[in-house]
């Protein structure tokens, strides 16, 4: 777990499981730069329609949340901003 947390394509993954990390990560970086090809690209490994639309969904939930956050100066609490969290 730990290096997916520290870097995804660093980590052993299925080619599924990159292909949802590397789309993800595009749309979340590079908005603008999203391509008919990136989703045809997650049809390719397996993923349907109600699978794509979900991921575009949480990609855009947690850019929203983040910029409400940081727009109204939202403080993390310190054990999210340490890196405290346990996830195992």
């Amino acid at each position: 777990m730990a290096q997916l947390e520290a870097d995804y394509q660093q980590a052993n993954l299925t080619v599924a499981d990159r292909q949802m990390l590397d789309y993800s990560a595009k749309l979340t970086l590079t908005p603008y730069a999203m391509e008919a090809a990136d989703i045809e690209a997650l049809r390719q490994v397996g993923f349907d329609e109600r699978a794509i639309l979900d991921m575009a969904q949480v990609v855009a939930y947690y850019a929203y949340v983040n910029r409400i956050a940081d727009g109204l100066g939202v403080q993390l609490e310190d054990y999210w901003a340490k890196g405290l969290i346990d996830y195992e």
